[in-house]
């Protein structure tokens, strides 16, 4: 997949979160719980997410693999979709959709200009250059023009 199709793609990632963070916030209100919707989001995301597995693995990782990867791997994804979500579906109802999306893609952008130039997470260095540093200066900028 070519750059341009990659960048087209990860556009689409971002309708797709705020679609499901609504549809998922507003079963929240509806069920009278974050953590129910949550849930069902969550379960719904697995149920898929095995659907996707069973069609397209070929090959399971053998034990050697398994055992080489570190204990906290296993559960700190997971443990932060759960919060990431959660908080997201408790946020959305009390500060509006856009709000919360605006301020989550600003901590979202700021962090991985951090975690990118540390090479955090074993990904590949992206280093802070000067024109990153102005370009979330004007991100910073458009949310205090969008919110206020």
């Amino acid at each position: 997949m070519n750059n341009s199709s990659l960048l087209l793609l990860s556009f689409t990632v971002g309708i797709l979160v705020v679609i499901q963070g609504g549809i998922n916030a507003r079963l929240g209100i509806l069920l009278n719980n974050t953590l129910l919707a949550t849930s069902a989001a969550l379960v719904m995301s697995a149920s898929f997410t095995l659907i996707a597995v069973f069609m397209t693995v070929r090959e399971l990782p053998n034990i050697d693999q398994l055992q080489s990867i570190p204990t906290y791997m296993w559960f700190t994804g997971g443990a932060l979709s759960f919060l990431a979500v959660t908080l997201f579906y408790y946020i959305i109802p009390r500060i509006g959709i856009s709000t919360a999306v605006i301020f989550g893609l600003s901590g979202q952008i700021i962090f991985a200009a951090i975690a990118g130039h540390f090479g955090w997470f074993g990904m590949p260095l992206e280093p802070i250059t000067i024109k990153k540093v102005m370009g979330m200066i004007v991100m910073t900028l458009g949310i205090i023009l969008i919110k206020y």
